[in-house]
């Protein structure tokens, strides 16, 4: 999950509110399969509108194969792998925003990272060059 939003430069909401059927292919990226782009559909949103929807390009190639070990191996064994969240929870449909935070901030401690990174680091640092 942290992969996936570090990949696409993607928000806490963003990332939790993703669905299975939000990739598509890329044309001009046939080597990324059907995980070519990525559909945004949570935005964030202006004050009074509605979600802003985008399309993101897959830029990186270890990406797809990222998603795809995760829809096709690890996701199937979780209790509600039957919902459309593609990050289904232990305890329900899709995963909290809490819970991103303190699992991130988990991880980020484990490996003795600075302790000022939050989950919004990973947008901010997401550049292929």
């Amino acid at each position: 999950m942290f992969k996936t939003a570090y990949a696409y430069g993607l928000r806490r909401n963003d990332t939790r509110m993703l669905d299975l059927t939000d990739f598509g292919r890329n044309p001009d990226g046939r080597e990324l399969g059907q995980y070519g782009t990525l559909l945004v559909r949570h935005g964030k949103a202006t004050k009074g509108s509605p979600p802003k929807r985008r399309s993101v390009l897959t830029v990186w190639t270890w990406t797809p194969g990222t998603i795809e070990e995760w829809i096709t191996e690890v996701r199937p064994g979780m209790r509600h792998s039957t919902s459309r969240a593609l990050w289904p929870s232990e305890r329900g449909a899709r995963i909290g925003v809490q819970r991103l935070d303190s699992r991130f901030a988990a991880y980020r401690d484990a490996v003795g990272l600075d302790p000022a990174l939050e989950f919004h680091s990973l947008r901010r640092s997401s550049s292929p060059t």
